[in-house]
């Protein structure tokens, strides 16, 4: 395996992810149910996937370019639907604390 720049930006990739996904799993606690609850489960079910294709980063190397390809774009679409999910989620409470 080659180690440059872009593994240890991986390795910190990695690492953030794993806190984010920590924190997620600990607000979970805090979280109503219903439609938030709902969306936060969601959320939380999307940064488990977006930290398992981080740790794959550091073997991007020795992986299939097809894969590679694949699990690239997998990020960017789910990512693009984690900011959808997230953006109406805040959208929803400042709507629910400024009523």
């Amino acid at each position: 395996m080659k180690v440059d720049i872009t593994f240890f930006i991986s390795i910190a990739a990695i690492a953030i992810m794993l806190y984010c996904l920590y924190l997620v799993m600990t607000l979970k606690q805090k979280v109503p149910g219903g439609i938030v609850g709902k969306k936060w489960n969601f959320l939380m079910a999307l940064v488990a996937m977006f930290t398992v294709g981080y740790l794959s980063t550091p073997f991007f190397g020795i992986i299939p370019e097809d894969v590679l390809r694949l699990i690239v774009s997998g990020i960017f679409f789910f990512g693009a639907i984690y900011v959808v999910i997230t953006v109406k989620l805040i959208y929803q409470i400042i709507k629910e604390l400024s009523a």
